[in-house]
């Protein structure tokens, strides 16, 4: 953890102290200050549309502090070490500094609150309990989809030879061997694969094409329960399973053969390309790739992208992989707002800007301006200004959706646009009812926190060298015990002492 995050431990305890109960009523505050990142090239005017229309729901002036989304970090360190701390701060995950202020007191613990505030109460409940630290509530989650994993196909390939849409991670490895094996493309040449797989950026348990795969084969995500006990996903037999599924994709050649160093930022590349014929990631992809391939074929664009959602796993079962539903909070510090009266003011104003008026603003901006509607559905207006369209990208960053999505979703241009895009919504809704959540995602070890990027870079580097061929079975299960000794054991004592406490 940073210097300025230590610092601001320290500075944040003091003002917390300070906080005392005023009966349930609410203070009077005339402006809110909010920091928050923007993910586009210029932060918005103060001045714009949005900002205007979003300050008359809240019913008060807002003051937002805009910070550029590459060092938002940075600045939170600093502003918590600082005097000028806002109301209302954007928090991105669970990191180290926040969790060790978090727990110092820097930040008002929301569960009793919560409840009080209808567009605040969450409709969903596991969310909110894997955004928490160990059961403790410090910040009003951002709702992401639930579900998003997905395999996204060459459809003429599938058509070509007369395959059908795989549904286990048997039919996978059965698809894949064929685009690889049996000149899906027609060109008479030995110049295809089956699934195209990136270098990844993250490590163990980061949604990874790998990790879903091992959730597939029911390992869990993660974290899993065994004999009533919380282990990590990689100690379970249904993962070195997995991990051996994986080796033989590789072994086979049914996967790009730069898949150790390939640049992810490429991913599109090969399907574009007519190279590999099979990607494992996010659904959304699916729409990224169908609008580039209109822009190069728009006549026959419709011709090229099929999808499915998460495999059966060769025990017969559905293990769906699901993402943590959340993207951050926001979260309330101590040191600007002193009392229960205050905190109760500042619910108030986030209460209102998660209205249904305001999710629509937040989501999709100004009606008749940046979108008009057809049916329930939101027209994007192409001829509305950029920095007003930039906005939008960047006042969503506001919204939570606690009780579900409060914007329109996007009418797509063409008709087939719209039937794949409605068919990635019904994908991501069934397989919701089989979510292999991740039971121990509410819990921080304290040696996690210290520990956990050496810990989870030995299991990651030790299953890419696995699959690569540079260590056996041996070596891979000595990984793991590796992983124990260097703190391992202590994680996973730490995590069933906390679960066993929140239960």
């Amino acid at each position: 953890m940073s210097a300025a995050a230590l610092i601001a431990t320290s500075a944040v305890v003091l003002a917390g102290c300070s906080a005392s109960d005023t009966g349930g009523e609410a203070a009077d505050l005339t402006t809110v200050s909010i920091m928050a990142p923007y993910l586009v090239t210029n932060a918005p005017s103060g001045d714009n549309e949005i900002h205007t229309a979003l300050e008359e729901i809240a019913g008060v002036t807002l003051d937002i502090t805009w910070v550029p989304n590459s060092s938002y970090l940075d600045k939170t360190n600093i502003t918590l070490a600082g005097d000028d701390i806002p109301h209302v701060m954007v928090v991105q995950g669970k990191d180290p500094g926040f969790v060790r202020n978090a727990q110092a007191g820097a930040f008002w613990e929301l569960s009793e609150y919560l409840p009080d505030y209808p567009n605040l109460a969450t409709t969903l409940p596991e969310v909110q309990k894997a955004a928490s630290i160990n059961g403790e509530v410090y910040g009003v989650f951002r709702a992401r989809d639930g579900m998003r994993a997905a395999v996204i196909l060459r459809k003429d390939w599938l058509q070509n030879l007369g395959l059908e849409v795989p549904k286990t991670t048997d039919d996978l490895y059965e698809v894949a061997k064929a685009f690889t094996q049996n000149d899906p493309d027609g060109n008479g040449a030995d110049d295809t694969y089956g699934l195209i797989i990136p270098k990844w950026p993250g490590a163990i348990g980061s949604n990874s094409p790998y990790d879903v795969i091992e959730t597939w084969h029911g390992a869990g995500n993660r974290w899993t329960e065994r004999d009533g006990e919380l282990v990590p996903s990689f100690t379970t037999d249904e993962w070195l399973e997995a991990v051996d599924y994986e080796k033989r994709l590789v072994d086979e050649g049914l996967v790009n053969p730069d898949y150790a160093t390939f640049d992810s930022a490429n991913w599109n590349e090969p399907f574009l390309n007519g190279k590999g014929g099979i990607i494992i990631d996010v659904h959304s992809r699916a729409g990224v790739l169908m609008s580039l391939l209109k822009e190069s074929d728009p006549e026959s664009f419709q011709n090229y992208v099929e999808i499915t959602g998460n495999l059966e796993g060769p025990d017969g079962v559905l293990h769906a992989h699901p993402t943590t539903g959340y993207s951050g909070f926001l979260a309330i510090p101590k040191t600007n707002v002193r009392t229960e009266a205050e905190l109760r003011a500042v619910l108030e104003v986030l209460n209102n800007m998660n209205s249904t008026e305001a999710g629509a603003l937040l989501n999709n901006g100004i009606e008749g301006t940046t979108y008009t509607l057809d049916g329930d559905l939101a027209v994007a207006v192409d001829s509305a200004p950029q920095a007003l369209k930039d906005a939008v990208l960047s006042y969503s960053q506001l919204g939570t959706n606690v009780t579900g999505f409060q914007g329109y979703l996007p009418k797509q241009p063409t008709e087939y646009e719209q039937e794949m895009y409605d068919k990635r919504k019904a994908i991501e809704e069934s397989d919701l009812e089989s979510a292999e959540y991740d039971p121990a995602a509410a819990f921080v070890s304290k040696t996690y926190v210290s520990k956990g990027a050496q810990l989870d870079t030995i299991i990651a580097d030790a299953r890419i060298q696995y699959i690569a061929g540079q260590i056996d079975r041996g070596g891979l299960t000595d990984a793991i015990a590796l992983w124990r000794s260097s703190g391992g054991d202590a994680v996973i004592a730490e995590i069933n002492e906390l679960a066993s406490q929140n239960n």
